[in-house]
């Protein structure tokens, strides 16, 4: 390692740690402001010209919008359609009619899974916000429950959502890590559901009942009043069934399951693989799952058009500001990318030997914490690793390719964007985030690792 490198990840922790204290400190910075504020000191202490420091700064920013923020507005409207039409309120009686307490966060962890399956994390989360909202509502209601409902229902979520996107494929930091090692896609999936089930198990219903006692948050009002049945449904029609119901929530994942499904067993050039990647882009999918519960729910059941525009409009109120803290912790990581924070990283860990498997989850870790992006350690950790791959007959591929994603989960923080989602969307501290969505997600992925050694040594590859 050089000095330079030593200076990159002295800058790395120091911005983190700087960025904690304008939010906790007595200072009480907005979390947005905190986060711009960081990006143009991490720029400045890295050398980084001026108009390259505001350049990563919006590019960060607009690139998360985009893939994040434009999805989290459409789910808000989805969660808004559904709620007025009674849909989350029937889903989240069938739940507490049919699982006790203790069962509900294993029902929850079981929904997440399904949803999990083809959904990235945040499109997940923002789909299933108004059912734990809903579900959490009415179980903080009991006498008998102590601590916060929303960590009892949220944190198995969490944990099975982050679970199925680190190690299943169809998502993109599995894949990436398939195609990068030249391995295949169904022996990863395998391992991958069956190093999942542990880890969320382990990090969702066990954890979340330890934890939940010890926690009182609960998100703004505002945000349960939107996605719960506070406010009175008027001019939405004909109540619907929940089974239609249950399918407009579900629409979205269904779409991008197809997708999921056509990437693994149809050509990529052919036609219908082109319009399945069309219809499952997570944009294209919120959107139609919108149209058609707007249509389905409201249209064709004689509810008030004038009063879907402006429950859709008021929906986008109390998430603004959540998307635009998103955006500060993409900047944030883009800011911590381009002044090549990862080089250090890949450069620290080749001072040390260790064994292939866990290499590969050592440098997916240490890049996706510096760096913020779970994608730049999984692209990271795999091309360093691919020669490798090529060179031993011996190495379990599919197993290398489960260790560098399960090694991207690690430790999910300030500079991520699923941070400020939960962090945000259940309105807690800092602290209590850092004890729910970063613990969770590192025990998911220490677990994966556990399971991938595990697994070789049951049935190593030769």
């Amino acid at each position: 390692m050089t000095s330079v490198d030593i200076h990159l990840l002295l800058t790395a922790l120091g911005s983190v740690l700087l960025l904690v204290a304008l939010i906790v400190s007595r200072i009480r910075m907005h979390p947005l402001v905190a986060l711009l504020v960081v990006c143009v000191g991490v720029g400045l202490a890295t050398g980084m010209d001026l108009a390259e420091i505001t350049k990563n700064i919006t590019n960060g920013a607009g690139k998360t919008l985009g893939a994040v923020g434009v999805v989290i507005a459409l789910g808000a409207m989805l969660g808004k359609i559904l709620a007025d039409a009674g849909i989350t309120e029937q889903i989240a009686n069938a739940i507490l009619r049919r699982a006790s307490d203790r069962l509900i966060p294993w029902a929850m962890t079981l929904v997440a899974f399904v949803v999990g399956i083809p959904m990235f994390f945040e499109v997940g989360l923002v789909v299933l916000l108004p059912l734990i909202f809903s579900v959490a509502r009415k179980l903080e209601g009991r006498e008998r429950f102590k601590g916060s409902a929303y960590v009892y229902v949220g944190v198995p979520v969490i944990a099975a959502l982050a679970a199925m996107h680190g190690m299943v494929p169809p998502h993109p930091g599995p894949l990436t890590a398939i195609a990068t090692l030249k391995t295949s896609v169904g022996p990863t999936m395998l391992y991958g559901f069956i190093a999942a089930l542990p880890a969320m198990v382990l990090a969702g219903p066990l954890y979340g009942v330890f934890i939940s006692r010890r926690m009182t948050t609960r998100p703004e009002q505002a945000l349960l009043d939107q996605f719960t049945l506070a406010q009175q449904r008027e001019g939405t029609g004909k109540p619907a069934g929940v089974g239609l119901g249950a399918f407009a929530a579900l629409l979205p994942a269904l779409l991008m399951l197809v997708h999921a499904l056509s990437e693994t067993f149809l050509d990529k050039g052919s036609a219908v693989a082109s319009i399945a990647e069309f219809l499952g882009n997570p944009l294209i999918a919120m959107l139609l799952g919108v149209l058609f519960a707007a249509v389905a729910l409201v249209y064709a059941r004689g509810g008030n058009a004038e009063h879907l525009r402006e429950a859709m409009g008021a929906s986008l109120k109390p998430i603004a500001g959540i998307m635009l803290i998103i955006a500060g912790g993409g900047a944030f990581q883009q800011i911590l990318t381009s002044a090549k924070v990862g080089d250090a990283i890949v450069h620290l860990t080749q001072q040390f030997a260790f064994p292939p498997l866990i290499l590969g989850w050592l440098i997916a870790m240490l890049l996706s914490v510096s760096t913020g992006s779970a994608t730049v350690g999984i692209v990271g950790a795999a091309g360093l690793l691919a020669p490798l791959a090529g060179a031993d007959p011996t190495l379990n591929l599919p197993l290398l390719a489960l260790s560098i994603g399960s090694g991207s989960l690690f430790f999910n923080y300030a500079n991520h964007a699923g941070f400020w989602l939960v962090k945000e969307s259940f309105s807690m501290s800092l602290g209590e985030a850092t004890r729910t969505i970063t613990v969770v997600q590192s025990i998911v992925a220490v677990v994966g690792l556990l399971m991938v050694l595990i697994l070789n040594a049951a049935m190593p590859l030769h």
